[in-house]
């Protein structure tokens, strides 16, 4: 983890600075941008571990180029902004977000949280889940050799979060899990976040594996207690 590569996106010089030296005595690799055309170029040329995005910045906002990089990497993405509210949280998920932190920031929690979304993102199944090629239920089938995903054998893109969501119910079919256990094994016991993370990302990940999201037949909801995969063949 020491030696990652971080990309720090922050148009104000200060906060670059400061976060970079601080990373850097960590042990991390730093390179940084001021804005969103060189964070896309410095994304395909550089090939960050992860990335610090900030949301308010000149010519393209933060989610847009948060989009954009969704389009060509699962590499993880914390935004920092001075947006506060859970609406913006819940926009920077939407747009494929891994995180969110505010500022002021105080750079300990930024460290343990760039930690976290490292260790979360590691590899998604072991050598020993890698010997049986296809994980299915239903209509839905997961390769866990190149971790496509596939519904009635088209293949739909899930960032990483979503992914791991999906595979972690479809390997426990039937079992029902509050959204405190699916926050705490997917995103860890030492992540800050919000719950509302989990209903995000359930609503997301119905939209793109259920017929009808509106009446999901796989990923359902147990009402007071938490959501399951149901099994359906």
């Amino acid at each position: 983890m020491a030696g990652d590569k971080i990309l720090i996106v922050e148009d104000d010089a200060d906060i670059r600075e400061l976060t970079s030296l601080y990373l850097k005595k960590k042990g991390f690799e730093v390179i940084t941008a001021e804005n969103g055309a060189a964070a896309l170029k410095l994304t395909e040329t550089a090939d960050p571990q992860l990335i610090l995005l900030d949301v308010l910045l000149p010519g393209m906002e933060g989610f847009d180029i948060c989009r954009e990089i969704r389009n060509k990497t699962e590499t993880p993405i914390i935004f920092l902004s001075c947006k506060r509210s859970s609406s913006d949280k819940i926009k920077g998920l939407n747009a494929g977000g891994d995180d969110y932190i505010t500022k002021p920031f105080d750079l300990a929690e930024l460290e343990a949280r760039i930690r976290a979304n490292l260790r979360r993102n590691g590899p998604l199944a072991s050598g020993e889940e890698k010997k049986s090629r296809y994980l299915s239920w239903g209509e839905v089938k997961v390769d866990l050799n190149s971790f496509d995903v596939f519904v009635k054998e088209e293949r739909v893109s899930l960032y990483a979060k979503e992914l791991q969501l999906l595979l972690f119910l479809m390997k426990h079919p039937n079992q029902v899990f509050s959204s405190e256990q699916l926050y705490n094994h997917i995103w860890g016991f030492d992540h800050y976040g919000d719950l509302k993370t989990v209903s995000v990302h359930i609503r997301n990940l119905r939209k793109k594996i259920e017929e009808n999201p509106a009446k999901p037949e796989y990923i359902q909801t147990v009402r007071g207690f938490g959501y399951k995969f149901n099994n359906k063949k």
